[in-house]
């Protein structure tokens, strides 16, 4: 009864039209006044000891880094790199597309960063090549998504901070996925442009690509200063954001200059304000966390599963459902931190792996940024080209039909997920 209670009083608020961080907050305060006899100091107690992990200060310097490489012209580079390698093949702007989100995702963490970055530059090149505005904007709302599966992922650290999971072996749990969607969005991408005879690139020679590569080197080296670091143990994967934080200035100030010292007190501003946002959703979703725990309703919830006689099969199934439909209505971060602690406790009752079970719910976010009404990818990627939503929903169609193809996969056969962090001794 007491559930039902809350996430009444959680919809109502959500309904209202308020963020969804103060709804939490409102919803937890409405149900500790009027429903429990729960002392407010230990609720203040909790709300202070929930956000003090150190896992949570990575939040903010990849954001930080993030925001230096998005305005320090390194997604030009790679976009240059990508089209010299692939620009030849069908779809060659769509494919290099597709790769260069996979590299920009790889040092940013953010998926609406990656659609700004690479669909601000890409899509118009796109449009003078000849390429359907439509095929160009699929290509870039969905390989945008590739921002919060491959690492470092500002939603696996959310993740970490509410289920108690290694951030590390989640990173490296990213990395085969990350891929393989890559290369299945790459699929799609060259199937439909060979099907309707979409413009080929002329093929760059050996000398270009080098000259493509060397301009970028400093920008994808970023990715070996963060994995390189946290696989190696040099540091951890909260020292790794400072570190890259720290490295993206460097190369957007003093190697590419693009940027200059006066810039960098507006990217700083930036930085801050994103994550005062986010942290703001994390101290309302401990609270929440809380109240749920205090009721005991992840056990409730994983009793009644249980004694029907709910097997992994069908409870990930529900899951993906579950997952699916919240991502009509919200954001990664919120999901992450209203329903992990909800439905973790039942994935380890049934055995389920912690690690697998967190890339389980970034696919399922990444297919959520895609998809209306709140789709975040497809208002960033309509602000770029200059497109309705209802025309972006068709255009993404293709793309967003092998995601939930590549979601069963990830779903049911854990290996995907797991073999890398196991074979580096992190699991």
């Amino acid at each position: 009864m007491n559930a039902i209670i809350i996430f009444v009083i959680l919809l109502v608020l959500m309904l209202t039209g308020m963020p969804i961080s103060i709804s939490l907050g409102l919803t937890v305060l409405s149900f500790l006044f009027m429903f429990t006899q729960v002392p407010l100091e230990s609720v203040a107690l909790k709300l202070f000891t929930g956000i003090e992990k150190f896992e949570i200060m990575a939040i903010p310097f990849f954001i930080l880094a993030g925001n230096f490489l998005t305005h320090g012209g390194v997604a030009r580079r790679m976009i240059k790199f990508a089209t010299d390698v692939v620009g030849h093949w069908y779809g060659g702007l769509g494919l290099a597309g597709v790769m260069a989100c996979a590299l920009f995702a790889a040092v940013s963490g953010s998926s609406p960063a990656t659609v700004v970055a690479i669909g601000s530059i890409l899509m118009p090149a796109m449009v003078r090549a000849g390429f359907p505005n439509r095929f160009g904007a699929g290509v870039i709302t969905t390989s945008g998504a590739l921002g919060i599966l491959i690492p470092p992922s500002i939603v696996m650290v959310m993740y970490s901070v509410a289920t108690n999971t290694s951030v590390g072996a989640l990173f490296m749990a990213g990395v085969i996925p990350g891929i393989l969607l890559a290369m299945t969005l790459g699929g799609v991408t060259w199937y439909r442009a060979k099907k309707f005879d979409y413009p080929r690139m002329p093929k760059a020679s050996f000398t270009q690509r080098l000259k493509s590569f060397r301009e970028s080197a400093w920008g994808l080296f970023l990715i070996i200063v963060v994995m390189g670091g946290i696989y190696s143990g040099m540091f951890t994967p909260t020292e790794a954001a400072a570190m890259s934080a720290v490295y993206a200035f460097f190369v957007s100030v003093f190697v590419y200059k693009d940027l200059t010292m006066k810039d960098v007190p507006r990217v700083l501003l930036s930085s801050a304000n994103m994550s005062a946002m986010l942290l703001y959703i994390i101290t309302n979703a401990v609270l929440f966390s809380f109240i749920m725990t205090n009721e005991n309703i992840p056990q409730t919830l994983a009793d009644w599963m249980l004694g029907h006689g709910l097997g992994v099969i069908a409870f990930l199934l529900a899951v993906n459902i579950i997952l699916l439909l919240a991502g009509n209505f919200m954001e990664p971060s919120s999901i992450v931190l209203i329903f992990a602690p909800i439905l973790f406790p039942v994935a380890m009752k049934l055995g389920i792996d912690p690690v697998h079970f967190g890339i389980l719910m970034v696919v399922n976010m990444e297919v959520g940024m895609c998809h209306p009404p709140v789709g975040l990818n497809l208002y960033v990627a309509s602000g770029i080209t200059k497109m309705g939503i209802t025309e972006l929903t068709v255009a993404v169609w293709p793309w967003l039909l092998s995601m939930l193809v590549f979601l069963v996969a990830v779903t049911y056969v854990p290996i995907i997920s797991t073999w890398l962090p196991t074979k580096l001794g992190m699991m």
